[in-house]
């Protein structure tokens, strides 16, 4: 836009909102220049701060008018840059959407706004004895609206599913400024699944102002068993052997030895600092399946080769195993100047043998890595640490990310399990999909958004990315779609 069309739009959404709704100065978007993949920062255009739907709906149609880009953004707690602004665009920040509007304990199902905390919703429904069971790591500060945009898990979500198992209904606002309810409070809807669509989506199809919930009922009893092993791959394989006896685990995570040492010196969970992993498994039910249950999965960890098993014998052990998984995140920062944490998923047989390549990988890097995992799953959170104050080492850095992503998509595994796309994995989705593939996504980015103003750039490459990207890394500088030259 010119000046003349910058002072347009911006009068135009001044009369949207009150004068503290939109940040114009550079000290007033500072603060909101990247999510929590720090490596990649852009100061917005502006920063609008609504906190009605209407407002959502005039400021779309506002800038769909004026051909603006559009990022939206919850608590920016995510790790792909997938709320990384638009230099030329508007950062559409959703906090103030932040009431519980209805908990029905009879349906168990919770309506909120996009700006809620995860942790808020379960500390509300507890009153009634149930809870939302998708737990992020960040649950404390993460919003609900950004866990549908990134389709977030946890650490229960083995047993209990992502984001996407425990949403019944959306409301969202299109780019043209057009309201639509997505799914319902019934088991299932006619017509295409818009639900899963949506969710997991990163805006690029929409913006979410409102959610339907599933709640569950507040386990009568919860045990974690802790479990220490000498070798790694050990360890890895041990999670196969635990699900392979019929146990479906409500969480069962994985530490490496610099995970544990860090956590240990953090939150003195009780950690064993010499085990070379170790694994939390926590069981969830009746209290005479839980006993049975961690009878069994004892059984099956010693025999497995665990050096000690450690059940937790009330719940104050019970949440001290997992501070240390809960607080491993910034544990880690506190031992290196920058990390980088990828998230890719794996078959759980292939646990193993990938954790071992991770390790001559971080060698041929000279970058460590910290372990710690969602291993239930296959879900890997390999935290890279590194120096940005070092030329070229967040480049180093990132190109390590890049060939443990390739490496899980080699292992029969997707470049992400929880975290998204953004624009880390952007150049790993020309690894995992094929063009055909990439052409259906951009067609359906299309028929939502068709001036491609929501959240441009991220999630979805470009045809042409994909082959300049794959010729430099890939094909040793051949072309790896020679049928998409015409791109």
């Amino acid at each position: 836009m010119n000046r003349s069309q910058t002072s347009g739009f911006f009068k135009a959404i001044g009369r949207v909102l009150p004068r503290q709704g939109l940040l114009t100065t550079e000290e007033e978007r500072r603060p909101y220049e990247c999510d929590g993949l720090s490596g990649y920062r852009e100061l917005p255009l502006a920063v609008a701060l609504p906190d009605q739907v209407e407002q959502v709906q005039k400021i779309l149609s506002i800038c769909a008018e004026y051909e603006v880009p559009v990022v939206a953004r919850g608590a920016g707690t995510g790790l792909s840059g997938g709320a990384t602004p638009h230099r030329e665009g508007l950062l559409l920040c959703m906090t103030r959407f932040d009431r519980i509007i209805d908990i029905d304990p009879v349906g168990r199902t919770a309506r909120v706004q996009p700006g809620v905390r995860n942790l808020l919703i379960s500390e509300t429904a507890g009153r009634y004895g149930l809870y939302y069971a998708p737990d992020p790591s960040s649950q404390i500060a993460c919003s609900i609206g950004g866990n549908v945009a990134e389709n977030a898990g946890g650490v229960h979500c083995l047993k209990y599913g992502l984001t996407v198992h425990n949403v019944l209904r959306l409301e969202v606002v299109l780019m043209g400024g057009e309201r639509v309810i997505i799914g319902s409070e019934a088991l299932d809807t006619p017509g295409y699944d818009l639900l899963a669509l949506l969710t997991g989506s990163e805006g690029m199809l929409g913006v979410v102002t409102e959610i339907t919930v599933r709640l569950l009922p507040v386990p009568s009893t919860a045990r974690a068993l802790l479990a220490s092993f000498n070798d790694v791959e050990v360890a890895a394989d041990a999670v196969a052997r635990v699900i392979g006896a019929g146990v479906i685990p409500a969480g069962l995570e994985m530490m490496d030895n610099l995970a544990i040492r860090a956590a240990e010196d953090f939150v003195q969970a009780g950690y064993p600092r010499d085990a070379a992993a170790i694994l939390i498994c926590e069981l969830d039910g009746t209290q005479a399946e839980v006993d049975r249950q961690v009878e069994l999965v004892s059984s099956v960890l010693r025999e497995q080769g665990a050096t000690a098993v450690r059940v937790s014998s009330d719940e104050t052990e019970r949440l001290k195993f997992w501070s240390g998984r809960k607080n491993a995140f910034p544990a880690v920062g506190r031992i290196s100047p920058d990390y980088y944490c990828i998230d890719g998923t794996i078959p759980r047989r292939q646990i193993g043998r990938v954790l071992r390549r991770i390790a001559e990988l971080s060698k041929d890097y000279d970058l460590r890595v910290a372990n710690v995992f969602h291993a239930g799953d296959g879900n890997l959170h390999p935290l890279i640490l590194y120096d940005s104050s070092k030329t070229g080492e967040f480049e180093r850095t990132e190109e390590l990310g890049g060939s443990i992503l390739s490496l899980c998509v080699e292992a029969g595994g997707t470049i992400t399990g929880e975290h998204g796309v953004g624009l880390e994995k952007i150049d790993q989705m020309c690894v995992q999909f094929e063009s055909c593939a990439l052409e259906q996504f951009h067609q359906i980015k299309s028929a939502f958004d068709p001036n491609g103003l929501l959240n441009p750039g991220k999630a979805v490459p470009t045809l042409a990315r994909c082959i300049e990207f794959n010729a430099r890394h890939v094909h040793g500088g051949e072309l790896p779609f020679p049928e998409l030259e015409r791109f």
